[in-house]
């Protein structure tokens, strides 16, 4: 029988070593997330799998803020983060700096997450929308392609921050 552990016998890095510590080749875009919990849950997941950054574009909220902290749990101190005023602008700049940009979409040709391998060595960003609208159509047009998440339920979407974590481990864990 497994025994929990204990949180103490977890190693975990320090802020700082975290910061020093090196990063995955992945930068998550948040374009235009509403939910300050919803942001804070993705801080929490990129800590998780020490992605490289976060940038916060349009009405996305931004650090620090004790409303963030309750789901980020002090990610927000350690993963880095950029603010753009909108997504299309973050994008672009990923694109010249050799990014390969997928927005998380149902769109036609996106590619099934099942089916996507991401390729050793590679820098790769996602962009992820708002609860509502989803990414927006320009972000689309600028981006690489789309990748969706088959859901086989009645409803069409689901929350952000859970497809933010699909993603992220599908791109990084293969």
């Amino acid at each position: 029988m497994a025994r929990k552990l204990r949180t103490k016998e977890m190693v975990r890095l320090s802020v700082e070593e975290y910061k020093e510590a090196e990063k995955e080749p992945l930068v998550v875009v948040l374009d235009d997330v509403r939910s300050i919990y919803n942001v804070g849950s993705v801080f929490r997941t990129c800590d998780a799998f020490r992605v490289e950054a976060v940038y916060l574009c349009g009405i996305s909220a931004q650090p620090p803020g004790k409303e963030m902290h309750k789901t980020a749990l002090g990610a927000e101190e350690s993963v880095a983060w950029r603010y753009f005023p909108t997504a299309l602008e973050a994008v672009e700049e990923l694109k010249q700096r050799g990014y390969t940009v997928y927005a998380i979409e149902q769109a036609e040709g996106s590619i099934s997450a099942e089916d996507f391998r991401a390729e050793p060595g590679r820098r790769y960003a996602i962009v992820l929308g708002n609860e509502v609208k989803g990414v927006h159509q320009e972000v689309i047009d600028a981006s690489d392609g789309c990748i969706e998440i088959r859901q086989d339920g009645t409803k069409h979407s689901m929350n952000v921050s859970v497809t933010a974590g699909i993603i992220i481990y599908k791109i990084l864990r293969g």
